[in-house]
């Protein structure tokens, strides 16, 4: 078990009804995301700390120069899911609750921090952050794969934000879809390395989740 930073409650966050249905829409959804897993994932070394990892669906993607896996999810139902995740894991992944606000981790203990469709859904995104830059040595890397604000189209961008002020949170356990990430990992102190964006479906269909990003960003010092 990993050094506490700080006292986390175990369940930071409870959404069982959206667990229940995150893991039945994750699975259907996994032909379109395993490829962007994949490349999320592709050519990490060392220790890797995954922040909000869900019911573990990355785990059968990291390669394996990784060294270990700690994979935080402050989900009850979702945590116990990637647990299970985690025993037929090619490399050695321990499941720990916490929040990404706090992460339950040493400082600077990490050659790789990932983030997987999780910052639309943090309480606070710029903590958040802040706590991956704690836990990452000088040098290490973040990899993102993210949805968020839609980059041309005002309408849509009208939409997103009425959906975050209104239902979305509460129907989706916290997301919310009008987030830049991009712009959120330049103002906690991270130099891009590279970035794709790109649409889920890949078609003219376009929801307010469809806009995604894929990247690399390292730890300036």
């Amino acid at each position: 078990m990993p050094s506490r930073s700080g006292q986390v409650p175990k369940d930071a966050v409870h959404h069982p009804i959206f667990a229940r249905f995150y893991e039945k829409q994750s699975v259907a959804a996994e032909k379109l995301i395993a490829t962007h897993r994949k490349e999320l994932l592709a050519g990490l070394t060392g220790r890797v700390i995954e922040i909000g990892a869900g019911n573990g669906l990355n785990f059968a993607h990291y390669p394996s120069a990784v060294s270990e896996v700690v994979a935080i999810e402050p989900e009850r139902h979702l945590r116990q899911l990637a647990a299970t995740a985690a025993l037929r894991a090619e490399v050695p992944v321990d499941v720990v609750p916490g929040a990404a606000e706090a992460l339950p981790v040493k400082s600077e203990a990490f050659d790789a921090a990932v983030f997987s469709l999780v910052l639309c859904s943090v309480r606070d995104v710029p903590r958040a952050l802040a706590e991956a830059r704690r836990v990452l040595r000088p040098g290490g890397e973040l990899r993102f794969f993210e949805h968020g604000r839609a980059p041309k189209s005002r309408a849509m961008v009208g939409f997103q934000r009425g959906l975050d002020a209104t239902l979305w949170p509460r129907l989706f356990g916290g997301c919310h879809v009008a987030r830049e990430p991009v712009a959120s990992l330049r103002d906690a102190g991270f130099e891009i390395a590279a970035s794709r964006d790109f649409l889920i479906p890949p078609s003219r269909l376009r929801l307010p989740t469809s806009y995604c990003v894929i990247g690399t960003a390292r730890r300036s010092d």
